[in-house]
């Protein structure tokens, strides 16, 4: 792994920089309090190439891969907008339709992807079933040439905004161990029998949530994503993806907010001196600037295994879980740093604490991060 970026990397770094500039935190903030997508600025990066950067050039993508979508997530966030649709759409949704869709699916979702017409979300999370994949109760029954969902999600992100939905649903059971058989589908959003309802959240964001109801929902059979009952295994090729753009979205609000917190404590002067002058308001910003550091290069590693096709599950939880960490430690020294000031939409610091609290929890907590690096290892027994 080389540590010295590539001119292509820093080109690209550059350009996102620049579009997202044209926005600006203050766009992302006024988005985040009426709750109302980033439409614009989506296609504004979908129109020069970066929203389906990682996704394959025959598909109407940028063919490149896990690094250059990781950077895309950073540098919006960096520049103070960060876009939770991005590990969705593109990093989930989008690498599992390229690896396991067949040919139609490809040909009709990904160039509209790539291009920013649609997204496509992901479904996995239920009210009763929580971390426990195992328990996802919605089922999916072969009826001929069909398939029929039933069940609920709950906290599915972006509906509103998306064409269709890749959704994790029960197919069977294995007799040895108990465990669900899953597969995965790709159902669009109008498909009758599918209810979408807001979830009301209190957190400052953009994307809505929602819980979905699938009533005897008649999908064809070549709605399947891959094959049947395999898709345990399937899903995880997109779980350490979102894992790592969910790392790179971190970094970025990281940087914005120590860039913020700096800034202000350079020129905001109340004895006589820059606040930034005092050890008590300086070493905070230090500390937070030292940990999103060490979380970037995490994050580097983690998108580079995966990337390269080296196992990368420990990699792209460790650079979760410090990432997370690192942003919302430098959200909250931004905001002290701030004083009164931090908690005024004029200094738009708030919105960014939100996705990175929510970055604290999803796409996996950080309690069960810690719980696969003690099991998996460091080889202590199963605590759950």
């Amino acid at each position: 792994m080389d540590f010295v970026e590539s001119e292509e990397h820093r080109a690209i770094r550059s350009a996102v920089g620049a579009i997202t500039d044209k926005f600006g935190p203050d766009y992302f903030a006024a988005k985040a309090a009426a709750h109302e997508p980033t439409d614009e600025l989506w296609k504004a990066l979908a129109d020069n190439g970066f929203i389906g950067i990682n996704l394959p050039e025959e598909y109407g993508g940028g063919g490149a891969g896990m690094t250059e979508l990781a950077l895309v997530c950073e540098e919006t966030a960096a520049h103070g907008c960060p876009l939770l649709l991005l590990l969705v759409s593109s990093a989930i949704s989008g690498e599992l339709i390229a690896k396991y869709g067949n040919e139609e699916q490809r040909r009709n979702w990904l160039p509209r992807m790539a291009s920013g017409e649609t997204k496509v979300v992901f479904a996995i999370t239920e009210p009763d079933a929580g971390s426990n994949t195992h328990n996802v109760s919605t089922t999916a029954r072969r009826d001929g040439d069909d398939y029929i969902l039933n069940g609920s999600k709950y906290y599915i992100s972006g509906v509103d905004e998306a064409g269709a939905i890749v959704v994790v649903a029960r197919t069977g059971r294995d007799e040895a161990t108990g465990r669900s058989k899953l597969s995965l589908f790709l159902v669009p959003t109008d498909t009758p029998g599918l209810v979408a309802h807001v979830l009301p959240v209190a957190a400052s964001l953009p994307e809505k949530q929602f819980t979905l109801h699938f009533d005897n929902v008649r999908i064809p059979a070549d709605s399947l994503l891959g094959v049947q009952d395999e898709g345990f295994h399937q899903v995880f090729d997109g779980l350490n993806p979102e894992r790592i753009t969910g790392a790179a979205v971190c970094v970025g609000i990281g940087r914005f907010a120590v860039e913020r917190g700096a800034a202000y404590a350079r020129t905001r002067s109340v004895w006589g001196t820059p606040i930034g002058a005092h050890q008590g308001v300086a070493h905070p910003l230090a500390k937070a600037k030292i940990e999103v550091d060490l979380a970037a290069m995490a994050t580097s590693r983690a998108a580079w295994l995966h990337a390269t096709g080296q196992p990368a599950a420990e990699a792209s939880n460790v650079a979760k879980y410090a990432a997370a960490e690192a942003a919302v430690g430098a959200v909250d020294t931004a905001i002290q740093t701030h004083g009164g000031n931090g908690l005024s939409v004029e200094y738009g610091l708030l919105p960014q604490w939100s996705v990175a609290r929510l970055l604290r929890i999803a796409p996996v907590s950080r309690e069960m991060v810690l719980n696969y690096v003690a099991q998996h290892s460091l080889a202590l027994p199963r605590s759950y």
